[in-house]
């Protein structure tokens, strides 16, 4: 029994989309994240109970079991196994209440305080279902208290009843779920190991041993007697049963929780809901990739139009253009400082960081309506829709889930795809995480925008571009020896519809413009400062009047030495150069790289540096195509594991936006000027090339290498 004044730890475990996280920022006031997908909480992450600093809470991955199969299933029971908290609050989503009550069955063996948070009890109302919450505290042996995450009711009663459970509980009382039969398999299990005998958690460890978990068998201390015996009573049952053993005690719980539900659950609708009304529309094999991309060019449409209009324009011109430097640089002429430290802040540090960013608010519009889309539960059907799609190719839908959240930030994008079980799936996916438009990309989209106001389609061609660049990209890697084989099978629970939370989507919002924020207030602002000195130095070491003496500088001269890199690709202009080698730390380089060294981010300046819109689009199709930021880089060798296979990854993003923006630019350049040259020959070559990559058939090669840890080997690291 705990002191009434001593430190109580709470975990949160439930299934993805139970509304854990949600209920989670209720309780601590934290700034997570709350998304529509398995993985979006790929760590668990902590905070203190608002009302009561003594209450620690752990949110747990969101998982659907705990057997060792996923990195959250890992996460989460490595967690209740070894830092033993003192309850364990499971979020059961009251709607569909069998499915996730089979978590539930679980939890209750661990020998821990459970609680059962019965949560969207305002959806169960308004469906007309009803729920015998007593009869079903009584066959659990646990409490159960009726909650509404998103609106906060019966929260104070659930956590009272956790408080209450942590403190007094002094013995977990055992469920017995299962047949008389097998529950005395399992006791006889329990006998056999010595070391379980005084086990909180005896049953599910010898539950554990029936299923022939290998992780639970390797951590206990079981002699060869012992697991000799445990092996001869699991083979008896595998030969009684007609299964093995996991199959055994899988059928158990549903049985269970099936016979448990048929009696303490009414269901008040009958038919289809309101969701699944929507759901024939917006996921109908035909009409729900049209309807999908007609919402993307609305949202684009209303990004472009609508804020980077007056909104963006007040922003961008007046305030980062007019009043913010002439402010700074006024007060700093005041006080007598030097010209050069004036240049440095206003045209520098101002200019560089203030065009990134100025266009913040087209940035802060595009996440509002992705805040939106996913909050509703919209999101969620896009990945169920592109699985369709991405199957065909090559890859599973599961795929999409990473590269969905990926359009925030390349690295949550690359870290996301530890959901995916597949070794070649999630390979796959970080090699192809990198082609979606993050914010960072969204910032220079934006800002080649102003050379294309009024085409409604520039926008959203960025956004498909990324789609079709990983169907191309599967239908390659999927025909070599290193990625062939089936796509894992996509397995998705589909959330009820319901309106945004104001709460959640602002929250959302803000996070995300936040890190954005965050980036140009630290890698931006250095690099711009380093710009400037690189742009005013020059290469004998005195400064230079840059409008007179450019070809002089440091800058000028390290961008024309690489000039002839970018050349085939139609902009070997050195400015351009430049900004595309130093957007590879970070993409927003690419907008105060233009604006500090061409003086600004107008039309005409823009157009100084590129000279056609063709070579714009060149250099927009090899900045959104190749490797990501350093950041994103560094995730992604850390998800791979492996150096080679790191290695592989950059040169295939080099290889393939450099080859791809080659096509582009010589052909389009051929079908404007009806000019055939060497550099049309070679990117009629490559399309070739390419379409004898996505067409050729697979031949399977023997004695194929693996280059690196699989994922089940690196979850043994863990």
């Amino acid at each position: 029994m705990k002191k009434e004044n001593s430190k109580i730890k709470i975990a949160l475990a439930g299934n993805p989309n139970s509304g854990k996280t949600t209920l989670f920022n209720r309780l601590t006031g934290s700034k997570q994240y709350v998304g529509n997908w398995p993985g979006v909480t790929v760590e668990k992450k902590s905070g203190f109970y608002k009302k009561d600093k003594d209450i620690e809470i752990t949110d747990l991955p969101g998982i659907y079991s705990l057997s060792p199969y996923t990195l959250e299933e890992v996460v989460s029971r490595n967690f209740l196994i070894n830092e033993k908290p003192d309850a364990i609050i499971d979020i059961v989503d009251g709607s569909n209440i069998e499915r996730n009550l089979y978590l539930a069955t679980q939890l209750s063996e661990l020998g821990i305080p459970l609680i059962i948070g019965l949560n969207m009890m305002d959806v169960v109302r308004k469906n007309g279902d009803k729920i015998d919450t007593k009869t079903i505290e009584k066959r659990l042996g646990c409490k159960v208290i009726e909650i509404s995450a998103l609106r906060g009711d019966g929260i104070d009663s659930l956590m009272q009843a956790s408080k209450t459970e942590a403190i007094n509980s002094k013995e977990v009382k055992e469920i017995k779920a299962f047949s008389t039969h097998l529950e005395d398999i399992l006791v006889n299990i329990e006998n056999s190991v010595s070391s379980l005998k005084d086990s909180k958690a005896k049953r599910w460890y010898a539950i554990k041993l029936f299923e022939r978990d290998p992780k639970i068998k390797s951590s206990l201390k079981i002699n060869s007697q012992e697991l000799a015996r445990v092996e001869k009573i699991v083979d008896a049952a595998e030969e009684e049963f007609g299964d093995d053993g996991e199959g055994i005690i899988t059928d158990a719980r549903y049985e269970f929780v099936s016979d448990l539900t048929s009696t303490t659950v009414i269901k008040g609708r009958k038919g289809l809901t309101k969701s699944d009304r929507i759901d024939r529309l917006v996921t109908n094999r035909f009409l729900g990739l049209p309807i999908f991309a007609g919402i993307i060019f609305l949202i684009y449409y209303f990004v472009a139009v609508i804020v980077n209009g007056p909104v963006n324009d007040w922003w961008a011109d007046h305030v980062l253009g007019e009043i913010v430097p002439d402010f700074v640089v006024g007060l700093m002429e005041k006080f007598g400082a030097s010209l050069w430290l004036t240049s440095l802040v206003g045209e520098g540090i101002i200019g560089g960081v203030g065009a990134v960013l100025g266009f913040l608010p087209v940035i802060a519009g595009l996440f509002l309506c992705i805040a939106i889309l996913e909050d509703c539960g919209y999101m969620a059907r896009v990945a169920f829709i592109l699985d369709r799609v991405f199957r065909r190719f090559g890859l599973s839908g599961k795929s999409f889930i990473p590269i969905l959240i990926g359009c925030g930030c390349s690295v949550s994008g690359i870290t996301g795809t530890r959901t995916i079980e597949n070794d070649n799936d999630r390979r796959m996916t970080i090699f192809s995480a990198a082609f979606m438009p993050c914010s960072a990309k969204v910032d220079y989209i934006a800002m080649f925008a102003v050379m294309f106001t009024g085409v409604w389609w520039y926008g959203p061609i960025w956004y498909f571009l990324g789609i079709f660049a990983v169907i191309i990209s599967g239908l390659i890697l999927k025909k070599t020896s290193y990625f062939h084989g089936d796509p894992a099978p996509f397995v998705m629970e589909l959330p009820e519809y319901h309106l945004p939370s104001l709460s959640n989507v602002l929250e959302s919002t803000w996070q995300r413009c936040k890190s954005f924020i965050t980036k140009a207030g630290t890698i931006i602002l250095v690099s711009t400062i380093v710009i400037w000195f690189l742009k005013n130095i020059s290469t004998s070491g005195s400064f230079v009047d840059f409008e007179e003496g450019a070809q002089t500088s440091i800058l000028a001269y390290l961008g024309m030495k690489l000039a002839f890199i970018f050349k085939p690709l139609g902009f070997g202009n050195w400015i351009a150069s430049v900004a595309a080698v130093l957007g590879l730390v970070a993409k927003e380089e690419l907008v105060s790289v233009i604006e500090i060294c061409a003086g600004g981010v107008s039309p005409n300046e823009i157009m100084s540096v590129f000279g056609t819109n063709i070579s714009i689009f060149a250099f927009m199709i090899f900045n959104q195509l190749t490797i990501p930021c350093f950041a994103a880089l560094g995730a992604a060798k850390e998800e791979l594991g492996s150096k080679k296979w790191f290695r592989a990854m950059v040169l295939y993003l080099i290889g393939f936006s450099y080859s791809f923006t080659l096509i582009f630019y010589q052909i389009a350049t051929f079908i404007k000027t009806r000019s055939f040259t060497l550099g049309t020959f070679v990117g009629f070559v490559l399309l070739i090339g390419y379409l004898y990559l996505i067409l050729r058939p697979y031949k399977a090669k023997e004695g194929s290498v693996n280059m690196g840890l699989s994922s089940v080997e690196a979850y043994k690291n863990i």
